[in-house]
């Protein structure tokens, strides 16, 4: 029913490009562009790579915040993470993608439960902590990637204290990437995450080598553990009570299930049962958390006995590159510049599947809600908005890895606890009382995991509070500027409908909006003498009836369906089911204009009460002030008062 037209000028033209088609089935909704057919897009190894960009990029600060998180503890909590991992959040994310196929995630499931304004407000603030965990990721790894390129020996000297502008000018180019226009490049990602693992399993091989040679390092390590935990009971309780300092290994597995509509699947796959991209994801879920476990448990091991722990504190040289310390320190120098080279491309890159995320993911759900301005429908103004956040978090964070992991891990944590709520309740409804009980177990897990990220490290759900706040006030105030927009995407008419207006379209097109109440013979008699003695009209004039009952007020855009039938053999009457009284009203009355040519009225009766608790109640439910606010929608809709349809209220 609303179009949108292109504003003038090349500049607007440029950024607002592609915007007629957001929203639209099939239409653009961020830098993806269009999803693979169903048995079509890319092997499931090579879309592992996609996302691998995301989790892999991780062991170039993970390490290094382990350690400074655990101290010589860090292997044993390590592995407790692991287990969370393997035990934890792969089953539960293997489920998010078989309940949630086609890349909505665990928010997706999470809507589906939840109606109304509660489930709207649910929706915006798991979208506030996604946007904490997507847009850390830009501002971390490309503060990692800045560290790594201070650090290097050869650019020691000359980028030296200039760590916050080289973090600053990597975010920019992501920035600038995107507004030229941003298509995953699949073959860039495996060659970035190919590279980037090989180098990776040469480093661990060479510490394990040296590790293995220089027996006094294990037996120092064995002693100093006993002389500060005593016993090795002891040591696994605080390997249990620190490993949630160890979240950020956990990052990536949501971007896994977002970017599964580009998995292959079977040639038999339909959008209603991808099975075979269902398989296959799952395959490329369990060899990423493999891959990822065997790196975490080895290079903590590594990292922690060959580093002095001096060097992973702040200034050390070690801070945020462990990993790539010992590539210069065994290695050498050209290794490591090398090492580094592809450490900054992952990070950067990383940086970049982080953004396709956030512009996948909020015009999947804020424009369909009403809570976001029409630009947002469109890449380029966001990804000016998202850049302008990221620099404003990389200074409130000093473009620091160690300051930021707080805000990262709280946004990694409550996402995968969300999803784990998410498949406990998608089990106990499906009847499977063992798999609930389970996930019902990894959901505590997490939350105690987050709760204990929340208590040592407050900043992160701060930061997250933030962007909570923001996500909302901006929703709110979009949804309060939109309130007049004529929001009904299309209208359609059953047989007895359409003969009511055929027939009145040969004379006047008079309809009454009337609020339903007993429906019985005396309501509609007395509406009509009422709506004649308000506007002095002969009893010769026929109406129609005009009965909108609102089904979810929260939603925003709807289509309508509109029913004919003809009451107590006399009285014919319109309904409809609409999420607003006035949007249903000024959408059907457009709409026979057009198919009439004729211009419509419709009769209203004043509602009492105060104007602005009418507006209210109209905002939060959909009716209220129902004439005047029918009048404005149709005045923004239909500039021409000529052709505009007649509102007349007594």
């Amino acid at each position: 029913m609303a179009t949108t037209e292109h504003p003038p000028g090349r500049l607007r033209g440029w950024m607002l490009q592609g915007l007629s088609d957001m929203g639209k089935r099939g239409g653009l909704t961020g830098p993806h562009a269009e999803p693979e057919p169903p048995h079509r897009g890319q092997r499931w190894w090579r879309v592992m790579c996609l996302t691998g960009v995301d989790y892999f990029s991780t062991l170039g600060y993970q390490p290094g915040i382990a350690a400074l998180a655990a101290g010589l503890l860090s292997p044993l909590a390590t592995i407790v993470l692991v287990v969370v991992t393997l035990a934890g959040a792969l089953p539960v994310y293997r489920r998010v993608a078989q309940e949630s196929p086609h890349g909505q995630g665990s928010i997706a499931m999470l809507e589906r439960l939840l109606s109304f304004w509660k489930g709207k407000l649910f929706v915006l603030t798991l979208l506030g902590f996604a946007a904490t965990d997507f847009l850390i990721t830009i501002t971390l790894s490309a503060a990692d990637a800045s560290t790594h390129l201070v650090e290097n020996p050869h650019l020691t000297s000359t980028l030296g204290g200039h760590q916050m502008l080289i973090t600053l000018i990597l975010v920019a180019l992501l920035g600038a990437v995107f507004l030229k226009g941003f298509l995953e490049a699949m073959g860039v990602a495996v060659a970035l995450v190919g590279i980037y693992l090989t180098l990776n399993l040469v480093v661990v091989i060479t510490g394990l080598w040296h590790v293995l040679t220089a027996e006094h390092v294990v037996t120092d390590w064995a002693n100093a553990l006993t002389v500060q935990h005593g016993s090795v009971f002891a040591m696994i309780g605080v390997a249990l009570i620190v490993f949630p300092k160890l979240a950020l290994g956990l990052s990536g597995f949501e971007t896994g299930v977002a970017v599964m509509p580009h998995v292959q699947g079977d040639a038999g796959d339909t959008e209603e049962h991808p099975a075979g991209r269902i398989r296959d994801t799952k395959k490329l879920l369990t060899t990423a958390a493999v891959i990822m476990s065997c790196f975490l448990i080895t290079t903590s091991f590594i990292t922690t006995l060959l580093i002095p722990a001096a060097e992973f504190k702040p200034g050390g040289q070690a801070n945020g590159r462990a990993l790539a310390f010992l590539a210069h320190e065994y290695l050498g120098n050209a290794f490591g510049t090398v090492y580094d080279v592809s450490t900054i491309a992952i990070l950067w890159f990383a940086g970049a599947s982080a953004m396709a995320g956030l512009l996948n993911l909020m015009p999947r759900y804020l424009p369909r809600y009403g809570m976001a301005p029409h630009w947002a429908r469109a890449v380029r103004p966001m990804v000016i908005v998202f850049i302008l956040i990221a620099f404003l978090v990389t200074w409130l964070f000093d473009a620091n890895v160690d300051k930021q992991g707080g805000a990262y891990a709280t946004g990694v944590l409550v996402l995968i606890s969300s999803a784990a709520i998410a498949v406990t309740i998608a089990a106990r409804k499906a009847g499977q009382r063992g798999w609930a009980i389970g996930f019902g177990v990894i959901s505590a897990v997490f939350l105690y995991t987050t709760v204990a990220n929340v208590i040592e490290r407050p900043d992160g759900v701060k930061i997250g509070a933030c962007f909570i706040a923001g996500i909302m006030l901006v929703s709110l105030l979009s949804r309060l500027a939109r309130s007049f927009e004529l929001r009904v995407t299309s209208v359609a008419m059953d047989p007895m409908a359409e003969r009511f207006v055929r027939d009145m379209a040969s004379r006047k097109i008079r309809f009454i909006a009337n609020e339903p109440d007993n429906r019985d013979r005396a309501e509609y008699r007395d509406k009509i003498e009422q709506i004649r003695t308000d506007n002095d009209m002969p009893e010769q004039e026929d109406f129609v009836f005009v009965e909108v009952t609102v089904a979810d007020p929260s939603e925003f855009e709807t289509c309508l369906t509109v029913r004919g039938e003809v009451l107590h053999n006399r009285y014919r009457v319109l309904t409809v089911e609409s999420s607003s009284i006035p949007n249903a009203l000024a959408a059907l009355l457009l709409h026979v204009r057009d198919l009439t040519g004729r211009t419509p009225h419709i009769f209203f009766e004043w509602t009492e009460g105060n104007p602005f608790a009418n507006f209210l109640r109209f905002f939060l439910f959909g009716q209220g002030e129902v004439a005047p606010v029918t009048r404005e929608v149709l005045r923004e809709a239909e500039p021409d008062r000529a052709r505009r349809p007649r509102v007349h209220t007594g």
